[in-house]
């Protein structure tokens, strides 16, 4: 495995239609296979529609970045603060709401790097913690932030059309 040469910029509006592309593409591989194909469909069509990543950019406390191997686009993470937080709305808490890369630059560490960057943002940010949502059946993820540090300290259900399912909430203090 080597270690990539990754840089990163904040996304703005004038990138959404690169974020549809790189938020549908990364979800869909990551995910597609184990869902209901009706659910998943009507899932994606809502969560990365033009209209909603629009507004969720020009929410100030949603933050999507991209991310980027000399000048190619490798993956991409959204992390929310304050009233922008899916579940958890602690003032002293970011999210990491996605965090993908995509599947052509996986094994190069890139998930490693963009997580010490995302922390890094949270230091910054004067957080006390980092918390995330991550799939019960996503045993790789799973096994990814807790080499990283990250503990579970709860769950909550998370919708793909109707299909409940259940995440496991971990977090990190920072």
């Amino acid at each position: 495995m080597t270690s990539a040469n990754l840089s990163f910029r904040q996304c703005s509006v004038s990138d959404l239609d690169t974020l549809v592309k790189i938020s549908k593409d990364t979800f869909v591989a990551a995910f597609e296979q184990d869902n209901d194909p009706t659910d998943f469909r009507e899932y994606i069509n809502k969560a990365f529609s033009r209209e909603r990543l629009e507004r969720e950019l020009q929410n100030p406390d949603s933050l999507f970045h991209f991310v980027f191997e000399d000048n190619s686009l490798v993956g991409y993470f959204k992390v929310n603060l304050g009233t922008a937080q899916t579940d958890v709305h602690d003032e002293k808490a970011m999210e990491l709401e996605r965090i993908y890369v995509l599947g052509v630059h996986q094994g190069k560490q890139i998930g490693a790097q963009m997580l010490q960057y995302i922390i890094q943002l949270a230091v910054e940010q004067k957080m006390e913690y980092l918390w995330l949502g991550v799939w019960e059946h996503n045993p790789k993820a799973i096994r990814f932030y807790q080499r990283h540090g990250f503990q579970k300290f709860g769950e909550h259900p998370y919708y793909i059309g109707t299909d409940e399912q259940t995440d496991w909430l971990l977090r990190l203090e920072v």
